[in-house]
């Protein structure tokens, strides 16, 4: 079928426990074998004590059917330890492969996939696949081999009885077929609402602080209401279609019962069969209904398998927007810091077919030496993220080149350039685990950790938290301040002891005073490093070697501090503008002093 295409991408992942899924599947057939042998058996017995057979042979056949039932119950027993062993293991292998692709997208991919669906996709849909690798394959195999052998011993009773039998049965499969199909589009309907519901908790839960601030709690619950009563309503549509799948399946069974009973009775009153064989042929008659009920429930295992494999092979399937060169070049040794340059650097973000292109960086030229501190500045939205993202290639450029110690960093292995790289990014992100393992992730050298942390003016605060350096942060550092944060990110980045260091706007959240205690250990830390310090503030990079100043994308200016200032342009106009609110800002806090005395 068309739908179940996607599940083919999981027969690679078949191939460690092909051993085990054929010994299973053998299980599978040696049980269904045993179990067919059990009407045969009674109708021995039946027709023995008919024809007053001695007792001994009686026995011998009802201990016959007691040994072989259990035989077959320790191959069931045994098929399913290996079978649903081997989805697990499956579904393990699936999700490493999962989590490794999405470690490898590159940013844009997060830019247009929300959290929520992600997860949603890694638990709810992997467990469909699961299903549909292991139990739908048992059953499947259980089914034509159980089927199989019911139908043969049917035969060789009576091939009329067998055909008119058959005829109500053989509409089942056709039954399961056509509601498969309604299956499979329900189910994925199902599953792109939950993804929609684990979005919506996934940031109500993430932004918890603001809803509360902005008293939004009833209006999140009533969305939250709509959602999850549309998500019982597509259940609910499935389930409809569960409720008329068993049923139907049923009748058709029925039929064939019926027809069994009323024309093999005539066959026994006529002496045509047995009274054994007629009962026997009734439990065949049950043993290949089962099969055929149960092929509706395996065509939905397989249908919502395929379903959640096409939403996981959108992750396996996502191309990363950098490639690995073929031939990686390798960076020249380098006692600290290292050479870059901008020519001609052009970069906009990755837009829809059709729609403009807006772009953020254009023109960008300028040469740092190693251990040079370049300071990047300018106003909101002018460029500055996007000129520190492009330097450990989160993006490629466009147009032009960066080039590190003269090499295009597009020649550069990804994992070496950024090993070369410690970067402070706006937002600060800190992982639910001590601050000690925050300040050396990426590191497994303690001291520097501790050591980064008091160039980063943190070493007192954590001290004074109760279990310093072991104290757990609570998800993405909750229990820290803005500017703690900020630090934290910093020291994490120095710990790493890096040749290029990348500061975007990492002091926004530090008060003045700390800004300045951290700006001293600063140049003493990158004395030798080369860094780019990307700032709103221009007493942040007014020390800096080298200033660059943005306006819309372009740079309009560059040069040393003061320089820039004698030139009455537009970063004496930056500087004029923070001071006159600087003043504003301590004029006002000396009021409420004032008010408060």
């Amino acid at each position: 079928m068309p739908t179940l295409r996607s599940l083919r991408r999981l027969l690679p992942y078949y191939r460690p426990y092909r051993r085990s899924v054929a010994f299973g599947l053998v299980l599978v057939i040696f049980a269904a074998a045993f179990s067919s042998v059990v009407p045969w058996l009674l109708q021995r017995a039946l027709d023995g004590i008919r024809a007053g057979a001695p007792l001994r042979s009686i026995w011998l056949l009802g201990g016959a059917m007691i040994g072989v039932t259990l035989v077959g119950g320790v191959g069931r027993f045994l098929m399913r330890q290996l079978l649903n062993s081997v989805s697990r293991w499956m579904e393990y292998d699936l999700r490493n492969d999962l989590f490794a692709h999405l470690e490898k997208v590159d940013p844009i991919y997060y830019a247009r996939m929300r959290t929520g669906d992600l997860m949603a996709r890694l638990t709810n849909d992997l467990s469909a696949v699961r299903m549909a690798a292991g139990p739908a394959i048992m059953y499947l195999t259980n089914t034509i081999a159980g089927g199989a052998f019911a139908l043969g011993f049917m035969l060789h009773i009576s091939a009329r009885l067998t055909l008119i039998a058959a005829v109500p049965m053989a509409i089942l499969p056709m039954i399961g077929l056509m509601l498969g199909r309604h299956i499979h589009a329900r189910f994925e309907a199902v599953q792109a609402h939950f993804s929609d519901l684990t979005t919506l908790a996934q940031e109500n839960l993430a932004g918890v602080r603001i809803v509360r601030a902005f008293r939004q709690e009833h209006a999140e619950m009533e969305r939250f209401a709509a959602l999850n009563e549309g998500y019982l309503v597509k259940n609910m549509r499935l389930a409809h279609m569960y409720g008329i799948m068993q049923p139907g399946f049923s009748i058709f069974a029925g039929l064939g019962m019926v027809a069994v009973v009323g024309f093999g009775g005539i066959l026994v009153l006529n002496g045509t069969i047995s009274i054994g064989a007629f009962v026997a042929f009734g439990m065949y008659l049950a043993m290949l209904t089962w099969p055929l009920i149960a092929l509706g429930w395996v065509i939905n295992l397989f249908q919502r398998g395929a379903a959640s494999m096409t939403r996981l092979l959108d992750i396996l399937d996502a191309k990363p927007a950098l490639s690995e060169p073929a031939a990686p070049r390798t960076l020249p040794a380098a006692a600290t810091g290292r050479s870059i340059e901008f020519r001609n650097v052009g970069f906009h973000y990755p837009t829809e077919q059709g729609q403009p292109t807006r772009w953020v960086l254009r023109d960008i030229s300028f040469s740092a030496p190693a251990g040079a501190t370049i300071g990047v500045v300018g106003a909101t939205g002018s460029g500055k993220s996007a000129l520190m993202d492009l330097v450990p290639r989160l993006f490629d450029p466009q147009e032009g080149k960066i080039l590190i110690d003269g090499i295009d960093i597009r020649e550069l292995s990804i994992g070496d350039l950024r090993r070369q790289i410690g970067y402070v990014p706006q937002e600060s992100f800190l992982f639910s685990d001590t601050i000690g393992s925050n300040l050396t992730y990426g590191t497994e050298d303690e001291p520097a950790g501790r050591w980064a942390a008091g160039v980063a003016q943190l070493d007192e605060t954590i001290d004074a938290f109760p279990g310093g350096y072991e104290t757990l942060l609570g998800e993405r550092g909750i229990n820290l301040s803005g500017g703690q944060k900020q630090r934290a990110a910093l020291a994490r980045a120095l710990a790493r002891k890096p040749s290029i260091v990348l500061l975007d706007d990492a002091l926004s959240a530090v008060d003045t005073h700390t800004e300045a205690e951290i700006l001293r250990s600063l140049r003493e830390t990158l004395a030798g490093r080369t860094a780019l310090i990307a700032s709103h503030r221009v007493s942040a990079i007014r020390d800096a070697t080298w200033i660059i100043v943005l306006d819309e994308g372009r740079i309009v200016e560059q040069g040393r501090h003061g320089e820039l200032l004698a030139a009455g342009g537009r970063y004496w106009s930056l500087l004029n503008r923070q001071q006159l609110e600087e003043s504003i800002e301590s004029d006002g806090a000396g009021e409420l002093a004032a008010a408060s005395d």
